[in-house]
């Protein structure tokens, strides 16, 4: 038995020591392939890759890992964080914020790229099931490549830049959607509309009731905490929630990426969102980093070179594809042709979500082997050409333009005039729509939570209590009255009285869809009840009492339970805005118009490290600092002499204009460095004026050193004699200046 325990220890202590020298290899390697990847200005996710290739079997010059399934495991973990990452990155407040005009574009986008993926790979004589993959795969551009990319160029405040990042928003949510469609496809091994149908309406279920108890829960119970919520517990409250989420969507049926994602979202929502993502970006960048390096561990040097031509064949067709799809989306939503192009010819690559894709296919089996290291080749030269595409949309764009028949020219401005402009009335109605359709699917949603509830729950448990007859009647008697406020609120009228009024005085027929959606919504609603009621007892006398109970109920408690839908609802919307709220203060009404918000001091706030006396925020923007968090201490009625530091979480109490006034001034980050400068170029150096110098004959202070050239003047060298600079001093030919700044900007000046 004692020889059994030592050989068990010896083993585990073994894989144990497998497990770190593996990571250890692979860490190392991509310590020194990332620095060389920063050094060729190269996106390090291509850094990752070709260390896991330097890892792999493939390569046979390096020692490899010595056990895959290790790596596996690492990438698994690296798959849940990095979708709890891009949740955070995305929250379902931003899905609502990035219109109808994303979602179309989105749309066409991944169902052209799918369909044209599916063809292609039945051409290349991939399997019906392949090809299905390889379509989901094609279709999703890489949200981490494209954003490095733009603030690589400096093109973040660009407006195509916007409208890219809301589309990327909106395929994320596509992403996840597709994963449990392509899962649900590979398990049954057929593509049947009912089972299609029945997976996306269990998704649509789980996510809306994760959503609404996620949003109800989590910003009450994290503010509870805050005061026990330093970096450390923060990480593992976030981690835990993470991975708890993770796991219950496995139990119900979904993917680990796919809880994870969900939780990243509904977090993204909270006050405690930037914090999160700051104290969880170590993780992420780990084992997001193990996640790359095992796709790399995949790429196998003689699969590529025995399908060089498909290689080749499907980057053509995800950069022509991603212009085409990307560009026509942008058009029929009304974009100028300039824009279209420029967003087209941004989404020119795949990333991450191919990866994990593939992945999936993978695990389920279903996936051949060669089409992994193929979709990675893939994704690396499209990622190297995205920069070079983005560059060639303007030269593009103005050959089109120059190119184009006049009459196309005259057709697409029309169009692009007549999509772009809305009249109120189409805009009362759109608001109109989507406030019922959302009502309409959170309700209902509810509403069949509750009742299976009760008819698999709460039924049987009664029964076995207060016996059968005693038990199905208090089964009904407490199901209803449970649902009783849900169902007022999928009763009540989705417009507004002043909607209606202006609706009514634009177009006189604007009663008939009125009453006709508030039909639907009283059979629906009163189809839940006779639903209970049939389910209990029989479906005759579901349907004759059920009409009678639901007009009772809501003459009896309609009036009574309207405020407390109102507050639940108040409620709800404050915690789903709480990280805005937080920003703007409009949750926090003092007196009158004023407001008490907070805001983070950016890097570049003018006021970083005056005294707040000196910042004159009281005189030009007219608001007052009632407290300055620093750190673990807070400031309250902080004095003039107080200074204001990059960090600070600043209370700022003001009228709405005021605080959306200085809100961008506070929070001010800079978007780009210029002339790429680091803290590991900034010497203390001396440079000598030349006779040509453009210092010479100007004075320190108009020279402006400062802001033109990122350099501090120490000191000055005019022959034998050295010189403490002052706004008056005057540059000569030959004088030797001690600067502190970057050399190689510095040079100019000689």
């Amino acid at each position: 038995m004692i020889q059994s325990l030592l050989l068990l220890n010896v083993g585990g202590e073994a894989h144990i020591e497998g497990l770190i020298t593996d990571l250890a290899f692979i860490l190392c390697l991509a310590a020194i392939t990332t620095i060389i990847f920063k050094l060729i200005k190269q996106p390090v996710v291509l850094g990752y890759i070709v260390a896991g290739f330097l890892a792999s079997p493939h390569f046979t010059y390096l020692p490899s890992v010595t056990t895959e399934s290790n790596i596996e495991f690492w990438a698994q973990i690296g798959i849940i964080v990095l979708l709890f990452s891009l949740g955070l990155e995305f929250s379902f407040k931003k899905l609502m914020n990035a219109g109808g005009s994303a979602a179309i574009t989105a749309l066409i986008i991944v169902s052209g790229m799918l369909a044209t993926g599916y063809v292609i790979g039945r051409f290349l004589g991939f399997t019906n099931i392949n090809s299905l993959f390889l379509g989901g795969m094609l279709s999703m551009s890489s949200t981490t490549i494209i954003l490095k990319a733009f603030d690589d160029l400096g093109l973040r405040q660009k407006k195509f830049a916007s409208l890219v990042l809301a589309v990327l928003i909106v395929e994320d949510l596509f992403a996840v959607v597709m994963m449990v469609i392509l899962s649900s496809i590979a398990i049954n091994n057929t593509v049947e509309g009912s089972e299609m149908l029945f997976s996306i309406s269990k998704l649509v279920f789980f996510l809306v009731m994760w959503f609404l108890v996620g949003v109800f829960m989590l910003p009450t119970l994290l503010n509870r905490s805050r005061r026990f919520l330093n970096n450390e517990t923060l990480l593992i409250v976030s981690m835990g929630l993470c991975l708890g989420m993770a796991v219950f969507s496995v139990y119900c049926g979904f993917s680990l990426a796919l809880g994870a994602f969900v939780m990243g979202s509904i977090l993204a929502g909270t006050s405690f969102a930037e914090e999160i993502e700051r104290v969880t970006m170590p993780v992420k960048d780990l084992f997001g980093a193990v996640f790359f390096i095992s796709v790399g561990m995949m790429v196998n040097p003689g699969v590529i070179v025995e399908y060089w031509w498909p290689i080749l064949l499907l980057s053509a067709v995800v950069i022509v594809g991603m212009i085409l799809f990307g560009s026509l989306g942008m058009l029929l939503t009304g974009q100028n042709l300039r824009v279209a192009i420029e967003s087209g010819f941004s989404l020119t690559q795949i990333g991450e979500f191919a990866f994990i894709i593939a992945t999936l296919g993978q695990s389920l089996g279903v996936l051949s082997p060669s089409i992994y290291p193929i979709i990675v080749a893939v994704s690396v030269l499209t990622t190297f050409l995205t920069p070079y595409f983005i560059r060639l949309a303007d030269p593009f764009y103005n050959f089109v333009e120059r190119h184009l028949p006049t009459k196309f020219h005259f057709l697409i401005d029309r169009y692009t005039n007549r999509a772009s402009t809305e009249s109120e009335t189409k805009v009362l109605w759109m608001s109109l729509i989507k406030r019922y359709l959302w009502r309409v699917v959170v309700y209902t949603v509810v509403l069949i939570a509750l009742s299976l509830v009760t008819l698999n729950i709460v039924q049987p448990w009664l029964v076995g209590v207060l016996g059968e007859s005693l038990g199905h009647f208090a089964t009904v008697v407490l199901g209803i009255a449970v649902m009783l406020p849900f169902l007022l609120a999928l009763s009540l009228p989705a417009s507004k009285s002043v909607e209606r009024h202006r609706l009514v005085e634009a177009n006189a027929h604007f009663d008939l869809p009125l009453h006709f959606m508030t039909i639907i919504r009283f059979v629906i609603a009163i189809g839940f009840v006779i639903y209970l009621l049939s389910s209990v007892y029989r479906l005759m006398a579901g349907f004759v009492f059920g009409v009678a109970v639901f007009v009772v109920m809501m003459l009896l408690f309609g009036r009574s339970l309207r405020k407390k839908l109102r507050g639940l609802e108040t409620r709800f919307l404050d915690n789903l805005n709480e990280r805005d709220l937080r920003r703007t203060g409009r949750n926090n009404n003092l007196v009158s118009n004023m407001h008490l918000a907070f805001m983070t001091v950016g890097y570049d706030c003018p006021f970083v490290g005056e005294r707040l006396i000196d910042s004159k925020l009281r005189q030009v923007y007219g608001v007052n600092i009632s407290s300055i968090a620093r750190g673990g201490n807070v400031i309250l009625a902080p004095g003039g002499r107080e200074r204001i530091f990059p960090g600070d979480s600043l209370g700022i109490i003001g009228t709405d204009e005021q605080i959306q006034a200085v809100l961008p001034v506070i929070e001010k980050k800079s978007e780009s460095n210029p002339g790429n400068i680091t803290v590991d170029n900034i010497k203390l150096t001396n440079i000598q004026l030349s006779p040509t110098s453009p210092l010479v004959g100007k004075t320190s202070q108009t020279a402006d050193l400062r802001s033109r050239y990122k350099a501090l003047l120490v000191n000055i060298q005019r022959g034998d004699e050295f010189m403490q600079p002052d706004g008056s001093t005057r540059f000569e030919a030959r004088d030797v200046l001690w600067l502190v700044g970057d050399p190689r900007v510095l040079a100019k000046l000689k």
